[in-house]
């Protein structure tokens, strides 16, 4: 189990990610496109199929002013809602226009075409003038009221030529405006979700980081709680003069606290290393007790790469040798087993002392200076929650203390 380094500003302001909002605006002018082709097919327009390729550079280009308008408008993201609501009612209106404009240049030959073809229905012809205008040409006739139904056609594209482009304009521009303001409600709505789930991550990293402090502590508790008891094992081989005896035990130790403080606190071990840690614990022990300590270990091979938090077990052995062996004329064996049992890891440290009693192991456990039992649970709490438990009593042979937790192995994966 590791964990990462937070690195999250309060005020750091929250995007939405490019690619959804390039989905969005693809997926708005697509709708367009399909929508409008669909409408064209059943009012049986003209050209619709010249207009196809038209359309889509039209909604190509609606594609570009809307990306052009999201990129003014996300400088507007860190602000109050009713700003960007503002700011989005104002920026809609040029970007709408832009739209219209390109969907005019897009569609201006199929227009002059329809003028062209409308001024040959009445016999007249429409060029472009030198300064790129168009000029509606209006032939001799022969009778006054010929005359007269030239003229009034010429009215009419007159009066188309110099009132369909900004009126096109104008209605379309509109149509638009609308249409990007349903948009800017969707980037808002798209913006509001973003800023949701970065405060459920920062929440879940900041949770994380409590429990991995919390897992820290009282993992930090272990180390001076065992110091507590070697040192006072070293102190009474010093008093009785046995300092070549002391100085195999200081060497255990600091064999000890090399390895058990160059590991990370909360993280997880393999099952074998932290038997060797407990092997080496009772070896120091073994020094102060040579005749009345005795150690078993049983661990099966296919457990040994299971994980665990380091040094969970070194409270309850140290309880073994304190309540146990210290207090015994015997010698004492201690157990220490491994099982899988339904997919879950199944610990046991057991005992088969007869020098103290249930009641006096668990009070003491949870007083004084051991930590005992009461470390390994609240451990135990905060790495796996409900998922793992320890249960400490009476057994048929003396006491024992059996902690369930998940079964993980190296290489599976971990974390708070």
């Amino acid at each position: 189990m590791r964990t990462q380094p937070i690195d999250i500003q309060a005020d750091q302001v929250v995007r939405v990610p490019f690619k959804m909002v390039l989905a969005s605006v693809v997926g708005l002018w697509l709708t367009n496109f399909v929508l409008i082709t669909v409408r064209g097919e059943l009012v049986a327009l003209d050209f619709n199929a010249e207009m196809l390729w038209r359309r889509a550079l039209s909604c190509l280009i609606g594609v570009a002013v809307t990306l052009a308008l999201w990129l003014v408008l996300r400088l507007f993201d860190g602000q109050r809602l009713w700003i960007k609501i503002a700011a989005a009612l104002l920026l809609a209106m040029p970007v709408a226009v832009l739209s219209a404009q390109g969907n005019q240049w897009a569609f201006a030959p199929l227009e002059e075409q329809h003028l062209r073809d409308t001024a040959e229905q009445y016999g007249l012809k429409v060029e472009r003038s030198d300064s790129g205008g168009l000029l509606v040409d209006i032939p001799e006739r022969g009778s006054a009221a010929a005359d007269r139904g030239a003229s009034s056609a010429a009215t009419i594209i007159a009066d188309m030529l110099q009132g369909s482009y900004w009126q096109q304009i104008t209605e379309l521009a509109f149509g638009r405006y609308f249409m990007l303001l349903t948009w800017c409600a969707l980037y808002l709505a798209l913006l509001t979700g973003e800023k949701a789930r970065a405060a459920e991550r920062r929440e879940g990293e900041y949770r994380r980081a409590a429990k991995a402090a919390e897992l820290r502590s009282l993992r930090y508790q272990v180390n001076p709680h065992f110091l507590f008891n070697t040192l006072n094992s070293l102190s009474a081989l010093v008093l009785t003069g046995k300092s070549q005896v002391a100085e195999q035990m200081i060497q255990m130790i600091s064999t000890f606290y090399r390895r058990s403080l160059a590991a990370d606190p909360t993280a997880d071990i393999p099952l074998a290393e932290e038997i060797a840690m407990q092997r080496l614990y009772l070896d120091i022990e073994a020094v102060r007790f040579p005749q009345r300590l005795r150690a078993e270990y049983d661990v099966p091979a296919d457990l040994a790469s299971a994980l665990i938090p380091g040094l969970i077990l070194q409270p309850l052995v140290e309880n073994s040798v304190k309540h146990a062996v210290a207090p015994s004329g015997q010698q004492v064996t201690i157990t220490i087993s491994a099982r899988e049992e339904y997919g879950r890891l199944v610990l046991t440290i057991a005992d088969d002392g007869a020098a103290h009693t249930a009641g006096s192991r668990g009070n003491d456990s949870l007083a004084g200076h051991g930590i005992g039992l009461a470390n390994v649970r609240d451990r135990l709490e905060a790495r796996f929650g409900v998922d793992a438990s320890a249960v400490s009593g009476r057994s048929p042979r003396g006491y024992a203390t059996t902690l369930r937790l998940p079964l993980m192995r190296q290489g599976s994966g971990g974390g708070i």
